[in-house]
């Protein structure tokens, strides 16, 4: 039995290791979106060290249409990529976070202003029984509707032709724009809730449950709970666990 460490309003936080902490949950099954922010491994900090064993306790407990969404550098994917693919997962695609300011120190390179988020799901599902709602966005009123052929690089995927839709309602980007939480952070690589809302929309249907198992401040927990999911967030270090629960608890005062 494994006490919360804060609960309320469908928000539920646990202090701990989750390689320790989720096999004594019994969520196998339950969870329909995991969502996290692993260390990366690109510095020489202590607590920046790269371990898939997240993955490996966290996976196993997603309904038959969940997936994975895990933000990354490049570096920190293609050194892990052996490592995913034994694991049994599959790229569905991957999202570029771009943000307002560098968080790099280099002078001989390019400014960075992006991170990645790569969605994963299992190897021995299909693609089309994951759940997914794409987001949509509004800035574009001119619409018309026409069917093209499907271009040949494209491969053998299905019909030859395909509908197109311009105007109206579009999907939205690849690259999502949202300022970083760069000077009143409670985390070091703290996420702002922005870039979080649509990788929800898009993976937890509604009313379901998302879990972050690398948590930091709660970030993930205050998107799900604005979309009206159920979220579940553990984190190892008691001082963020504190940060996310304060964050909630003021959150919820202005909802």
């Amino acid at each position: 039995m494994v006490t919360p460490y804060f609960e309320d309003r469908g928000a539920t936080i646990y202090l701990g290791d989750c390689r320790e902490i989720l096999p004594a949950l019994a969520l196998g099954g339950a969870v329909d979106l995991v969502l996290a922010d692993p260390p990366y491994g690109d510095t020489s900090l202590d607590w920046d060290v790269r371990d898939l064993r997240w993955l490996a306790v966290a996976g196993p407990l997603l309904a038959a249409h969940g997936s994975v969404w895990c933000f990354g550098s490049l570096r920190m994917f293609m050194a892990q990529a052996a490592g995913i693919d034994a694991l049994g997962w599959r790229l569905a695609q991957d999202v570029v976070w771009e943000k307002h300011n560098g968080s790099g120190s280099a002078a001989d390179r390019f400014k960075r202003v992006h991170e990645g988020v790569a969605q994963l799901y299992p190897a021995g599902s299909q693609w089309n029984r994951v759940y997914k709602s794409p987001v949509t966005t509004p800035d574009a009123v001119a619409k018309q509707v026409r069917r093209k052929k499907r271009p040949q690089h494209w491969g053998e995927i299905g019909e030859a032709h395909y509908q197109s839709e311009d105007g109206g309602p579009r999907l939205m980007r690849s690259v999502i724009y949202a300022r970083s939480c760069h000077g009143y952070a409670d985390h070091p690589t703290q996420k702002p809730v922005e870039v979080l809302r649509p990788l929800i929309e898009y993976s937890c249907p509604p009313g379901g449950l998302v879990l972050d198992p690398t948590m930091g401040a709660g970030s993930t927990l205050i998107a799900a709970r604005q979309l009206s999911r159920g979220a579940i967030g553990i984190e190892i270090d008691e001082g963020h666990c504190e940060s996310a629960a304060r964050r909630l608890t003021t959150e919820m005062a202005f909802s």
